[in-house]
């Protein structure tokens, strides 16, 4: 085990780490910054729809999850592209397979806004 800070010292580093790096996604991904614009505007569409206040929930959540795939798929570009710009055929792999992620989280807000306003 690594010595490091401990208790609330931690919750706090590993809290500004994480500002950090929604930041660095909102400044260095496009694709980030149009799926965050969609999540706000969405997320205040839920509000004028006729849903309950659980169907509301997962709609917003579907988005988030959305967020957090996207976060792991820059995530992986990021460690692929510091390796070497030279094409192989695994780092390829690795950023299809990313990119894969977030389409089907997307797949998954059609599925459940679809599903929750046509019910």
């Amino acid at each position: 085990m690594k010595p490091g800070a401990t208790g609330i010292t931690r919750i706090i580093n590993a809290a500004g780490y994480s500002a950090k790096g929604l930041k660095a996604a909102w400044i260095n991904e496009a694709a980030f910054r149009q799926e965050s614009v969609l999540l706000v505007v969405m997320t205040a569409i839920s509000f004028f729809l006729p849903v309950t206040g659980l169907e509301r929930v997962i709609m917003i959540a579907s988005l988030l999850l959305v967020m957090i795939v996207e976060l792991v798929n820059s995530a992986i570009e990021a460690v692929v592209d510091r390796i070497g710009p030279e094409h192989h055929e695994l780092s390829g792999r690795a950023k299809d397979i990313g990119s894969a992620a977030v389409f089907v989280a997307m797949a998954v807000v059609v599925l459940v806004w679809g599903g929750i306003l046509i019910s």
